[in-house]
Order: C-alpha cells, then structure tokens, then sequence
C-alpha cells in the first residue's frame, strides 16, 4: 500500500516544482505596473515629490511601489491616487485636488475626476489618458504620451 501510494504521489510532487513560476508571475506583472504608473505619476507631478495611495492595497503592491515612490496610508496625504481595486474609497465623494488614476477602463469613463487608465487587456498593459481632463487639470505631458491620449467627452 505504501509503495502504491509513493508510485503516484511521487510524480506529483515533483511535477509541483514546474508551476511554482506562476507565483512569481503576478509579482513580475505588479512590477510592471508600479514602473508605468510611477513614471506616470512623475511626468504628471514634474518635480514635486509622488506621494501615492492606492486604497485597499495589498501587500505585494506596498512592497513594490514603495521602492519607487512614498507610499501614504490616506487621501489627504497624497498628490497622486491609484485606484487599482474596484471598491469604494474613502476620498471618492470628495472635491479631489489629487491626481488619479485607475485601473478600470468603465470607471475612467464614468467619473470625470479619474485623468486616465492603466489596465490589462489580453495580457497587455493599456494606458489611456483624456485630453480634456489633462487640461482641466493643467497637466503637459511630453510627447511620448501622445498615442495615449484620447479624447473621449
């Protein structure tokens, strides 16, 4: 019975070790976005120091951002917002003199206080930002954005 067992336990166990690759996927994936909203956010604030919240974030998300930017624990702290979970968050019904962004391509669309988009489609990254919105805002951004600004209203 014991040889049964190791018999199909065994390859099992060894073949775990080949999907221990998707754990640090999302890592590599988070990563990736910490870099593109980051530099984002530093073309947007220019030379002022990012001082991002992401509302409800995780772990993994403040271990990463944190390498790159100031990471603050509430809204009012902050000159840069990120909106990553599709949840409400605690400055959302305020007059927002911050810069935010989501990942939600529905919710840039349905709120104008929302300058753009970083999302993930078919595996890709996706950034969309609205012209008139940039302008309300007074934002310049350098030419390299140009395919990423849309006008949408």
């Amino acid at each position: 019975m014991k040889l049964f067992f190791i018999t199909i336990f065994l390859p099992l166990i060894l073949s775990a070790n080949k999907y221990t690759y998707l754990l640090d996927e999302y890592q590599k994936e988070t990563e990736l976005e910490a870099k593109i909203v980051t530099k984002i956010a530093k073309d947007i604030l220019v030379d002022k120091p990012i001082y991002l919240y992401i509302p409800h974030m995780q772990e993994l998300d403040k271990k990463i951002y944190s390498l790159s930017v100031k990471i603050v624990q509430n809204c009012n702290k902050a000159n840069f917002i990120f909106v990553k979970y599709s949840k409400p968050y605690p400055c959302e019904k305020k007059q927002n003199p911050h810069y935010l962004l989501t990942n939600n391509y529905k919710q840039l669309l349905s709120n104008s206080n929302f300058l753009g988009a970083f999302f993930w489609s078919k595996s890709r990254p996706n950034i969309v930002l609205i012209r008139e919105r940039l302008k309300q805002k007074k934002v310049k951004l350098s030419e390299e954005y140009e395919r990423y600004i849309e006008d949408i209203e």
